[in-house]
């Protein structure tokens, strides 16, 4: 865990300042690979940030089997990770100028066999919380503590695998685990609703034994008060999988772009990429 502050409200700055950053390079990777999946990781920047600064217990230098572990099945968004895994020295930060370039470790989804701190390789949505339900399973059967976080989109959940996993990890109690959906109402082809709605989202993880919250996905002390109490219940031995609904919004910190499908792909240049940045920084001005 990298948490160098202590209060509070030390730690909301800091968090606010690392997003900060992180939705920078968000922007900054879109426009060296010349197109970039903008609009999804900005909606799950301040979750990811929230987990690697102050929840995840995480490791440079060892991959021990009790390590945390966390797949990010919407792996799509990953420019909104790697910037965190460079400034937690998994890599060094010049390397996300080289993201999607011909010989980079840095694709447009995560491949764990390059990039260090990387989980499980990500590709076709759906797979991660099986992948997830493994590891978790895994710990039990050695009897190590370790957590399980898995990021889902609210449009991956449109895949069935998903629900068969969400069904075996309610059946088994695998109360190590929580899912995080990323719940920024976007997908590719439009708006979730749309698409292809599966609300009543919390009715449908609960049905499958899970224990559900619904958070603001923007907030980082509901995210670090969640994450407390996922670790408070874990605690018990027959402790249900959790999962956070975490309502966000595509493109946050971007007011021109925020909640537009078709900024679920796309890259900034010229004055809207100088307007770009002084969204991000007017986003996270201290309170």
């Amino acid at each position: 865990m990298n948490t160098v502050a202590t209060s509070p409200a030390l730690i909301r700055a800091r968090l606010e300042n690392r997003a900060a950053w992180v939705r920078k390079w968000v922007v900054d990777m879109a426009g060296i690979a010349g197109s970039g999946h903008i609009g999804p990781a900005l909606s799950c920047t301040d979750i990811l940030v929230a987990l690697y600064y102050d929840f995840l217990q995480v490791d440079t230098a060892t991959r021990r089997p009790d390590r945390d572990k966390f797949v990010m099945s919407k792996g799509h968004a990953c420019s909104a990770l790697y910037p965190i895994l460079a400034d937690l020295g998994y890599f060094p930060e010049d390397e996300l100028r080289s993201f999607t370039k011909l010989g980079s470790i840095l694709g447009d989804h995560p491949n764990m066999r390059k990039v260090p701190g990387i989980d499980f390789s990500s590709g076709s949505l759906g797979h991660g919380l099986s992948i997830g339900v493994g590891m978790a399973q895994a710990g039990v059967l050695r009897g190590t503590p370790e957590r399980t976080v898995i990021l889902l989109g609210d449009g991956e959940l449109n895949e069935g695998q998903i629900w068969e996993a969400a069904a075996y990890a309610g059946a088994r109690r695998l109360g190590s685990l929580m899912a995080i959906v990323d719940n920024n109402h976007v997908q590719v082809d439009g708006r979730t609703e749309d698409v292809l709605s599966f609300e009543p989202l919390d009715a449908k993880f609960a049905a499958f034994g899970w224990h559900v919250e619904k958070i603001d996905g923007h907030d980082f002390s509901a995210l670090g008060a969640a994450f407390g109490r996922f670790d408070q219940r874990r605690a018990s031995a027959d402790a249900p999988p959790t999962v956070l609904i975490a309502d966000t919004v595509s493109g946050k910190g971007i007011p021109f772009i925020e909640g537009m499908a078709e900024w679920h792909i796309g890259f900034l240049a010229g004055v809207d990429y100088e307007r770009a940045l002084a969204g991000i920084d007017a986003v996270h001005q201290p309170a």
